[in-house]
């Protein structure tokens, strides 16, 4: 069978300060929008009234926001989808609410010109409760892998692990920030799948990095985690882009429910196969080299900079695909 990369030896770790430069130049104007603005809770958290809308000619925002004005219901937020607007007001409303909304909108467009396809209510308690629950996930996420990673490997491996996942969350806030997506349970579920998935993938390399530790005793760490990654590289090839193939599907032909899903998830692939190799590598070898293991390996994890050193060659493989 044809194998992807079967030989390669790229210097990945030499690359390290140009990903940290790519990565701050991601993250650090996302944060800072989102200090600013926040992010764009649904009202999953917010907690209010959703309305939606279907109307038989399309119908821009100011008109549908003019006639809810007009009837006294001043705290709605309007927004225009396809064929269809959505009204959701800021506090939770009762059947009295809705009623109001329905007969604002009569006045306002003219009976027969709309269709009331949904309504939800949520709670402001609920919504918090949503909100806690939902980083209690990602918080206790990275405290399972922190212990599993320690037992399994050692703690410099848990502590890059989680690092670089850490780095993976901040991204992707950065990303839905800047795209403005409402962030829904459905968008929560994608970050946690997110935090799996990048999880998932530095484990493979980590594991590899162990084996290659043992089997080649005379190479420093540079040339180890560099050896590991191109011998993982052929099956990151091939899952990340099968996994990409499928979200970009669904971006292009989902609904307006799960798009933003298939958004978080197309970056996830990026952003997780990134930290895997730029950011959880490089964390590794600064730890090992600040705080050496066993075998003091990591006092020898840095190539002098005037001459670095590609990967060592492997042994000859036999034809079984890893």
């Amino acid at each position: 069978m044809i194998r992807l990369f079967a030989n390669a030896s790229y210097d990945f770790i030499k690359w390290r300060r140009w990903a940290y430069g790519l990565t701050a130049a991601i993250i650090i104007p996302g944060l800072a929008l989102f200090l600013v603005h926040g992010l764009n809770y649904s009202i999953e958290f917010t907690g209010g009234t959703l309305i939606q809308v279907e109307t038989t000619q399309p119908v821009g925002t100011g008109k549908i926001r003019s006639a809810l004005d007009a009837a006294g219901i001043r705290d709605a937020v309007v927004r225009a989808r396809v064929g269809r607007s959505a009204e959701r007001a800021a506090e939770p409303t009762t059947e009295a609410t809705a009623q109001a909304v329905d007969s604002a909108l009569a006045a306002g467009l003219g009976a027969g010109q709309y269709k009331i396809v949904r309504t939800e209510a949520v709670g402001p308690k609920v919504g918090r409760e949503l909100q806690g629950k939902a980083f209690l996930a990602i918080f206790f996420s990275f405290v399972v892998t922190l212990i599993y990673l320690a037992i399994r490997f050692e703690w410099r491996f848990g502590l890059a692990a989680v690092l670089a996942t850490f780095h993976d969350i901040l991204t992707t806030i950065a990303f839905i920030r800047y795209l403005n997506l409402e962030v829904s349970l459905v968008v929560v579920g994608a970050v946690l799948t997110m935090v799996g998935y990048s999880l998932n993938d530095t484990i493979i390399i980590f594991d590899r990095v162990r084996e290659n530790l043992h089997k080649y005793r005379r190479q420093n760490l540079y040339e180890i985690l560099n050896l590991s990654i191109n011998e993982t590289l052929p099956r990151s090839v091939l899952t990340h882009g099968t996994t990409m193939a499928t979200t970009l599907a669904l971006v292009l032909l989902a609904g307006e429910v799960l798009r933003p899903f298939a958004l978080v998830m197309t970056f996830a692939i990026f952003t997780g196969t990134f930290s895997s190799i730029y950011i959880a590598a490089p964390i590794l070898m600064y730890i090992e080299k600040r705080w050496p293991g066993e075998d003091a390996r990591g006092a020898r994890a840095l190539k002098p900079a005037a001459e670095p050193q590609a990967a060592p060659a492997a042994p000859p493989r036999s034809k079984a695909t890893v």
